[in-house]
């Protein structure tokens, strides 16, 4: 809608723009001093000669041997040859307005229109606080687009008090409008729009208010973007009844909009938007009859839209989305002939589509997404909107769509998108394959079935196609030969569709981007001829139950891929070497049954950040080649077969984006390298995000992915948490010596998994530095000594499993320490103290009092006396069954009762996460 906006404003603008055509030249001589001038200001001022195609230096065609009144831009009065008027807009000047124009422009005192609009001039007001206002006869001020800076002089205001037309957006000047603003009681147009995040421009109450008693001759008022949340509202209410044109898009309106300011009889344009404060009502009664652009979106109004709305006969543009409204939308749009847009998605509007819309033939655009609406909408209805370019009715999950019944070939001259996701459509609409359609979104709906032959022909113009998140079945053909975007994921295709489809050469292979029919049933072999599919950027067949080996071909799509996942399927065979010139930014081949080694044109993807290899059954040392992959952010090598220590180059070599690292599950052996923690710099430092969320955006579109990690047998899958996520997890090998201090170091890990290793020693005091941990587990090692009371300072750990070592002493106490159960430090005989029964010994201090007594009716036995006799059978019994447990992993169920609590309580976290 800004856009629209933006066009409709500079449309509004030409009526009084001081670009106006430049008439013939006058008969007589411009006078030499005021030529002099002007030839004065060309020295003086530079020119950008790196600007637009559209703009060009009107200055160099001024010179001595023509004359003045004669130059481009420049006009005279017809009989004193006066210069009158200058229009330099689009000229490239640059350079310090004010302070070089000092002894030239500004002493052309007989201008009374000057346009210096879409330049590069810089500078301040209050550099010269007198030249700019010797023009005490000028009418028309454009200085806008311009890099100003500084705060606009009062004396601007004070002085050019004859302005008719003063036109100050994106200036770049910034700080409070001066109240002498409300001097200029002849303006008829004012336009002050901010057209950035960075300039803040601000009205106070004050100033408005003094603006709009006196300003009685305004028609035009734009102040996009001007903080005016300090101004009182009903102060509108003093507005002139001659305004035509107000637009106060994003300008931070605070309190209850006066509902008369509608009811103005002058007003064409209102334009409310982007004020989440505001609140308000539209009016019942007494519209602006000439009312041709209304625009409240994503502010407070509530209520019912009125049935008066239903005269605003000249009603062009109407932008209502994202407001408080409420009740169904009026069927009262039979007489709004002219309406052009219609947007009111997200206004709490139920009920059916009114059957007046669909006879506004005028009609180019209609929003009415993420209501509620009901019924349904059929191919007749639309038919009538001869003149629809785009049609969005997503998120009305009541609504459905269907074809009329009648077999005729609709033609929708001019529809361009339909955006129809997340309704009730339960059957492709083929009524659209005749059509001009070149996006249509069904993704998120009730489509069963399949999508035969003859209803995948034509659809000539189509570009992208999105059917996700349904329930089809088959698919006999692509449908489309234009295609650039094709998503079918997470929908119920089972069979070999791949090799059906791709054999039709639908759709042609140099045109699509973006293929994505992961999460289905698809079988059989992936086929070579999707390599002709040269331009594709995102290749997405995950989820499925294609076998076979992954077509060396595919290294074809290297030099535009930019992700390719196959995960979790049934692929075999080695990973084809395949990665000479890739562009590679995410690469998924885990859960599969890949053998071999890592291929080492890998070494080429320096684009490359996630990069999934687990659950595969590939035979290697650690992959040299990783270390010069400078972007990486996420590397998952888990459940594989790699084997050996970690080499030392991977050590030294640049792992500083590496902020997510899964080893486990492997054979990797030997210490660990203190100088790999110490490069690792995104874990030490402020995470690098890969993006928000988790996604990768490409093209407007958010493609996200997901990762697994694992605590003890829990795997857990991480859905558009990567982004957030820093994570290493080493566990399940046979890493031995001592952990290294400088783990301590990485102080964004927020999961630390080392368990079921064979490192020995302490752990590391240097734990207590790492404040975002959230999740710690060393279980099943040979650790020894005392728990750091430094770790006391983790305050966000949730989960502890330090379980299954040679730890002693007491447990520290305090913070989260305080929350853990038995299960945290289970297999460590030496331990003592809180949570566990065992009590901790004060050697050199005063014994303890006598044991507490157990009091019943028949008996009284010392309590110590009930502890010892359950302790030695327990011992016996206890022992036993933990040989049993730990070293057989059976019975099972007795495993899986120890292990539960542990597992429920990662789980939950990971949930939250």
């Amino acid at each position: 809608m800004g856009s629209i906006c933006l066009v409709l404003v500079l449309m509004l603008h030409l009526s009084w723009s001081l670009s106006s055509t430049v008439p013939p030249p006058s008969s007589h001589l411009c006078l030499p001093h005021q030529g002099a001038a002007l030839l004065q200001f060309k020295n003086s001022i530079s020119i950008d000669n790196s600007c637009g195609d559209r703009e060009y230096s009107k200055t160099e065609s001024w010179n001595r041997s023509i004359d003045c009144c004669s130059w481009e831009g420049i006009k005279c009065d017809e009989l004193t040859g006066h210069v009158i008027g200058m229009d330099l807009s689009r000229s490239c000047l640059t350079g310090s307005f004010f302070a070089s124009a000092n002894n030239s422009l500004f002493r052309l005192h007989t201008v009374r229109w000057l346009d210096l609009s879409f330049n590069y001039l810089n500078g301040s007001t209050l550099e010269n606080t007198s030249s700019l206002f010797h023009f005490h006869g000028l009418r028309r001020l454009n200085l806008a687009y311009n890099d100003f800076d500084g705060t606009i002089s009062s004396e601007l205001f004070s002085q050019l008090v004859s302005l008719t037309h003063l036109n100050l957006s994106a200036t770049g000047f910034f700080g409070l409008i001066p109240h002498q603003i409300s001097l200029l009681s002849s303006l008829v147009s004012l336009d002050l729009s901010v057209n950035n995040d960075t300039t803040f421009t601000t009205f106070d109450g004050q100033g408005f208010d003094m603006l709009a008693r006196n300003l009685t001759k305004l028609r035009y008022l734009v102040l996009d973007g001007v903080d005016m949340s300090d101004v009182t509202l009903t102060s509108f209410l003093n507005l002139t009844s001659s305004l035509r044109f107000l637009s106060l898009y994003r300008c931070q309106l605070d309190g209850e909009f006066p509902t008369q300011v509608f009811q103005l009889p002058n007003l064409k344009y209102i334009d409310l938007s982007l004020s989440d404060n505001l609140r308000g009502y539209l009016p019942k009664t007494n519209w602006g009859s000439g009312l041709e652009f209304l625009g409240v979106e994503y502010c407070g109004f509530r209520g019912l839209i009125p049935p008066s709305f239903g005269n605003l006969t000249r009603i062009v543009f109407t932008y209502l989305s994202a407001n408080l409204f409420e009740g169904q939308i009026p069927d009262v749009f039979g007489n709004l002939t002219k309406l052009k847009s219609l947007a009111c998605s997200s206004c709490n509007f139920s009920g059916p589509i009114p059957s007046s819309i669909f006879d506004l033939v005028s009609l180019t655009s209609l929003d009415l997404s993420s209501n509620t609406l009901s019924g349904d909408v059929d191919s007749d209805m639309l038919s009538k909107l001869t003149s629809l370019e785009d049609l969005d009715l997503s998120n009305n999950s009541l609504l459905s769509l269907s074809s009329s019944g009648n077999d005729v070939n609709y033609s929708f001259p001019r529809l361009e998108s339909v955006y129809f996701s997340s309704c009730s459509v339960r059957k492709f609409p083929s009524f659209f394959q005749t059509s001009k359609l070149e996006y249509l979104d069904l993704s998120n709906n009730m489509i069963s079935g399949g999508i035969s032959k003859w209803e995948a022909e034509g659809w000539e113009a189509l570009q992208e196609l999105y059917l996700s998140n349904n329930s089809l079945t088959s698919l006999e053909q692509f449908p489309g030969q234009s295609l650039s975007v094709l998503d079918l994921h997470s929908n119920l295709l089972e069979g070999p569709i791949l090799s059906t489809c791709l054999n039709l050469q639908t759709p042609i292979p140099a045109l699509l981007q973006r293929f994505l029919i992961s999460d289905n049933k698809l079988t059989g072999n992936v086929p070579s001829s999707i390599c002709n599919w040269t331009s594709l950027e995102i290749l997405d067949l995950s989820r499925n139950s294609l076998s076979g080996t992954i077509p060396e071909c595919l290294g074809n799509l290297s030099q535009n891929l930019d992700i390719m996942n196959l995960q979790m399927n049934n692929f075999s065979g080695k990973i084809p070497d395949i990665f000479a010139n890739s562009v590679l930014v995410n690469l998924f081949l885990n859960n599969n049954r890949l053998e071999g080694l890592v291929p080492p044109s890998l070494a080429n993807s320096t684009s490359l950040k996630i990069l999934n290899l687990g659950n595969n059954m590939l035979t290697d040392r650690f992959p040299h080649l990783l270390a010069s992959l400078p972007s990486l952010q996420v590397l998952i090598l888990r459940s594989n077969r790699f084997h050996g220590p970690l080499p030392h180059s991977i050590a030294s070599s640049n792992v500083s984006a590496l902020r997510m690292i899964d080893l486990s599950g492997n054979v990797f052996s030997g210490p660990l390298h203190t100088k790999l923690f110490q490069g690792l710099r995104a874990m030490r430092e402020k995470p690098l995000y890969l993006d928000d969320d988790g996604y990768y955006y490409y093209n407007g579109e958010y493609y996200y992915f997901s990762v697994n990690v694992t605590t003890k047998s829990s795997e857990i899958e991480l859905l558009k948490t990567t982004s957030i996520f820093v994570s290493a997890d080493l566990s399940n090998n046979q890493f031995s010596g001592q952990i290294p201090e400088e783990v301590g170091q990485l102080l964004s890990l927020q999961m630390l998994n080392l368990s079921y290793n064979n490192f020995t020693g302490p752990i590391p005091e240097s734990f207590g530095n790492l404040v975002a941990l959230e999740s710690l587990d060393l279980s099943s090692n040979k650790l020894e000594g005392r728990i750091p009371s430094q770790m006391t300072k983790l305050t966000f750990l949730e989960v502890l499993n330090l379980s299954e070592n040679k730890l002693f002493g007491p447990i520290p106490h305090g913070n989260q320490f305080d929350t853990f159960e038995n299960d945290s430090y289970r297999g460590n005989l030496g331990l003592c103290g809180l949570p566990l029964s065992k009590q901790c010994v004060n050697r050199g201090k005063a014994e303890p009092t006598a044991p507490s007594v157990v009091e019943h009716e028949d008996s009284q036995v010392p309590f110590w006396q009930v502890v010892m006799m359950g302790y030695g059978s327990g011992v016996v019994l206890g022992l036993s069954l933990g040989y049993i447990m730990f070293t057989t992993g059976r019975p099972w169920w007795l495993v899986r009762m120890v292990e539960r609590g542990l597992q429920y309580k990662f789980t939950a976290w990971i949930r939250r996460k």
